[in-house]
């Protein structure tokens, strides 16, 4: 698997979490903050989900282009040649008598 699609599942995740735990206590995430809202969680998390999103499509437009540089590789192999025939394996034609 391309290393960009496994680190947006990762992400993807962590979007996840990030969104379910700070619906339920804001605090444990803008633990900086004094009176944290709902709104910068559901904004972060949807940061997250559209950087995943981005990750996960350029991960599959190089796995397409790898695919498809490894089949044109593979159709381009050379192809054998066929020996051309040398005078030893052409019959001799016999001179004619005098």
């Amino acid at each position: 698997m391309n290393t960009l699609i496994y680190y947006a599942f990762n992400i993807l995740i962590l979007s996840a979490v990030v969104l379910s735990v700070g619906l339920i206590k804001p605090k444990w995430i803008l633990f900086w903050v004094d009176k944290p809202s709902r709104l910068p969680i559901i904004m972060l998390s949807s940061i997250l989900f559209m950087v995943a999103a981005v990750m996960f499509g350029e991960g599959n437009k190089q796995l397409k282009q790898e695919k498809a540089q490894a089949a044109v590789q593979q159709s381009a192999q050379p192809v054998s040649e066929v020996p051309a025939p040398t005078t030893s394996d052409t019959p001799a034609i016999a001179a004619p008598a005098q």
